[in-house]
């Protein structure tokens, strides 16, 4: 099992929990292969949750194309797939079985708009599992 959680990053938390739900049981190279498609807008990420005037994709319903949380995940992925490999784990039967989003620090940040910064922490766990085969129906 290998744990990594990224803290403080600079992405929207809305869209890192629609990510985190998508990502929750998928094989890793499968996910990275996913985020990737999402990151260059051939594939959306369904929107359950923060789907509020949201236009539905083909095959999926309400979803969007998060870029910049995407991107910073899918590095996270690859980082969380090396230190598996790493501690001695099969590359080809990781799964993610935790996934998670949750509101990170407010950082103020100054110039001519002194705001906030709103800041995502996101962690994921992974394992590996045996792949389940289908049985074949005897007739």
């Amino acid at each position: 099992m290998a744990r990594i959680a990224g803290r403080n990053m600079p992405v929207s938390t809305k869209h890192s929990v629609e990510i985190a739900r998508y990502l929750k049981g998928k094989q890793v190279d499968k996910a990275i292969k996913h985020l990737q498609a999402v990151i260059e807008q051939k594939e959306a990420i369904p929107f359950r949750r923060y789907n509020r005037s949201i236009s539905p994709k083909p095959g999926i319903g309400p979803g969007r194309y998060p870029r910049l949380a995407t991107q910073h995940i899918r590095a996270l992925l690859e980082n969380l797939k090396s230190q598996a490999i790493g501690k001695g784990l099969d590359a080809t039967k990781l799964t993610i079985i935790h996934a998670a989003a949750q509101k990170g620090q407010k950082l103020w940040h100054y110039g001519r708009r002194h705001r906030q910064r709103k800041n995502t922490n996101f962690e994921m766990v992974v394992k590996e599992v045996e792949l389940k085969k289908k049985q074949e129906v005897k007739k």
